[in-house]
């Protein structure tokens, strides 16, 4: 009997213990900004091995979408974090107070796609494309003034609007079309049996950070402990889906997004391993979320020339670089 009660007596301890380790965590709710896939991965093993947990935050993610409004539901305080990218910018711009704090993507994943026999050598060479299929976005703002201000003979009249249909791409064997490097090299090969030519925008000098981790300036001022506790155990959770054990963390990411499937992610592990699109540059030496004054500068001077942003705009308010660059999670290389 005395062995009974001491049974429980330790179980209701544990579970006290447990509660109350519960209870000191540190409720964070992060949005994407696209449907579960592998390209936040490291977000989903961070969640599924516990890092997160161990580094005292229990994360909620929230998946972004189409439809998703996550970065204006980060402005309004519905969410802790959010994957954005360099358009932090323009939020200072508009006066509106949210930072990146670290960059997860070293090299944006945009590209454009040629047919494998239409004889382009290099991004310059596109310029002789019968048309450039691209999103409004990418033409006005994006990669599209960068490309015209950086290489002779690209005009606005190569424009076609993309609607993530390739039939008109792959119709057209001089055609050029945007893309996402792990996502529609692999749905044309799939569709046509030939695997298009790949040219990495980053690769040839429009070289954004890309999948920042963006919060509010509030946030930073009153928790920068819980910041960084985020952006480290963020790192260490990409560490681990890139080199580590990644199935319970697919298997959360096919959860949330049902429509995914396991070809589409190891093609996508392939390529941002293949392309150093999460370690490369800084981050090689620095560790995954590193970033530096110089190549944000380096990138607002660029779209300056370009004409997408004026000078005078304070971007060190766009950023922040007191959480990264620590290496924190390289030994995890494998």
């Amino acid at each position: 009997m005395q062995g009974s009660i001491k049974t429980i007596v330790l179980a209701a301890m544990a579970m006290t213990a447990t509660a109350a380790s519960a209870q000191e965590l540190d409720a964070v709710t992060f949005g994407t900004n696209w449907l579960a896939q592998a390209e936040h991965g490291g977000y989903y093993q961070a969640v599924a091995d516990g890092t997160y947990e161990k580094y005292g935050l229990d994360v909620s993610i929230r998946q972004g979408g189409p439809q998703a409004p996550n970065g204006q539901l980060l402005i309004a305080g519905q969410l802790d974090f959010y994957m954005g990218g360099m358009s932090t910018i323009d939020s200072v711009k508009e006066g509106i107070p949210v930072l990146a704090v670290a960059a997860i993507f070293q090299k944006d994943p945009q590209v454009l796609l040629a047919h494998p026999d239409a004889g382009f050598t290099d991004l310059a060479s596109l310029s002789g494309a019968s048309k450039i299929i691209m999103g409004k976005d990418s033409f006005f703002a994006g990669y599209w003034p960068w490309m015209k201000s950086a290489f002779t003979g690209f005009a606005d009249e190569m424009y076609e609007p993309y609607t993530f249909n390739p039939a008109p791409f792959i119709a057209d064997p001089k055609s050029v079309q945007q893309g996402y490097l792990t996502s529609e090299p692999y749905e044309i090969g799939k569709q046509t049996g030939w695997d298009p030519q790949v040219f990495l925008l980053a690769d040839f000098g429009y070289d954004p950070y890309s999948t920042t981790i963006e919060t509010r300036q509030e946030i930073v001022d009153a928790n920068p402990d819980m910041v960084q506790r985020f952006v480290d155990a963020t790192a260490i959770g990409w560490y681990n889906y890139l080199y580590g054990d990644n199935a319970a963390a697919n298997e959360l990411i096919k959860a949330d997004n049902p429509e995914m499937t396991d070809g589409q992610i190891a093609y996508s592990i392939e390529k941002l391993k293949e392309y150093g699109i999460v370690v490369s540059g800084d981050a090689e030496t620095s560790g995954i979320g590193c970033m530096t004054d110089a190549r944000w500068s380096e990138f607002y001077d660029k779209m300056i020339t370009a004409g997408v942003y004026e000078a005078g705009i304070d971007i060190s308010k766009a950023y922040t670089t007191q959480f990264t660059c620590k290496s924190v999670g390289m030994d995890l290389v494998k």
